[in-house]
């Protein structure tokens, strides 16, 4: 068989699926890429058991026929190739003869027999949005996400479609991270999705407020279609945290602030703290001020930021890394920041609207 494409094109394609490339696999063909050649495209597949992408490319065609390649060499060959049009010719013992301008080089193959299909998704069950939409959202709640493998479903985010409204929840025990979008669709959604599959996704979007994902889903699977980028991936089992339950009801405290300057501030109070030096931010919100201070064996700082502030006045301790990772996933130039006392979840929101919450556990203080 032989194909004929473009450099850039499969460039682009190799570096898509290969993210799902299997490191280290007991079924070696999984450690390579699944190449099939029929008339007129070339399919590229890559699948670690947990996660695959598959996408495809126009090419000039002799022949099918399917074969399995090593990456690094796929890859490199391809990029450091002189000429745009390359040009894939195998033979019948699977070696593959490159050539491009005056460049020619050869390697072996493998064959594809022992590579596994990717697990087949109904696409009756659907829905669509927005390719940025997505990203977005994906964006503003990863960062919640546990890394605690003893509760493998909080390694993954919550999709909860109901009744028009698309809430995308992320939560590890200290914070908890939620995205709410309008939908128009019509059926209810409940599955948990892994956080590797969802960072991939959000890379492979493009920048075009106009395109569409579309999703499909099974008790066990979910595909997003990216243009003509498949990501295919297993849904995480268990029962997901009721998030529903964590939101506050009401507030004692309210705090409008530049995202900006208190970023900044918790910035500079991050370079007294490490890995031996661990101490949590004091925070005394009233009066107009939110005053911030830390102190731990490397030294100790004193901040204070102008703020709308209305309610009780509060004094509050929490984690400096939670805090800051909340901000700088909020929207917009300033966000509302609510408290309900010492000892309660801290609730930041945008400005206006909830299309973000975002909750930090505080720590308490010693006195």
């Amino acid at each position: 068989m032989k194909f004929i494409c473009s450099k850039s094109e499969l460039s682009e394609a190799i570096g898509n699926v290969s993210r799902a490339v299997s490191p280290k696999s007991t079924i070696p063909a999984l450690e390579g890429i699944k190449v099939r050649v029929a008339e007129g495209q070339v399919e590229l597949t890559a699948y670690n058991l947990e996660m695959g992408i598959r996408t495809s490319i126009k090419a000039e065609t002799e022949g099918s026929g399917e074969f399995v390649v090593g990456t690094r060499l796929f890859s490199e060959f391809t990029r450091r190739m002189s000429g745009e049009d390359i040009t894939f010719d195998i033979d019948e013992n699977l070696v593959i003869n490159i050539s491009c301008d005056a460049t020619q080089c050869s390697f072996s193959a493998m064959s594809a027999d022992e590579y596994p299909e990717l697990p087949v998704v109904d696409s009756e069950r659907s829905f669509t949005v927005k390719q940025t939409v997505l990203r977005s959202m994906i964006n503003q709640t990863s960062y919640a996400t546990s890394t605690n493998e003893s509760k493998p479903v909080l390694t993954g985010e919550l999709f909860d479609i109901e009744e028009g409204s698309f809430n995308m929840v992320a939560i590890d025990g200290f914070r908890l991270a939620i995205r709410n979008e309008l939908t128009d669709c019509k059926e209810k959604y409940h599955f948990v999705v892994p956080k590797k599959a969802l960072i991939e996704v959000s890379t492979l979007v493009k920048d075009d407020d106009e395109k569409l994902c579309t999703v499909c889903t099974n008790d066990r699977h979910i595909i997003f279609q990216i243009d003509n980028v498949v990501v295919i991936s297993r849904l995480l089992e268990g029962a997901f945290h009721n998030y529903k339950l964590s939101i506050p009801n009401g507030f004692k405290t309210e705090v409008i602030i530049s995202k900006r300057d208190f970023s900044t501030c918790l910035e500079r109070c991050s370079l007294l703290i490490d890995d031996k030096n661990k101490s949590p931010i004091r925070c005394e919100v009233g009066n107009g001020v939110m005053k911030i201070s830390c102190k731990t064996g490397i030294g100790k700082i004193n901040d204070a930021i102008s703020a709308d502030i209305s309610g009780e006045t509060v004094t509050i301790g929490f984690n400096n890394k939670l805090l800051l990772e909340a901000l700088r996933a909020a929207e917009g130039d300033k966000v509302r920041i609510r408290f309900n006392g010492a000892m309660k979840v801290i609730e930041i929101l945008p400005l206006e609207g909830e299309s973000y919450i975002f909750l930090v556990m505080p720590i308490q203080l010693k006195n």
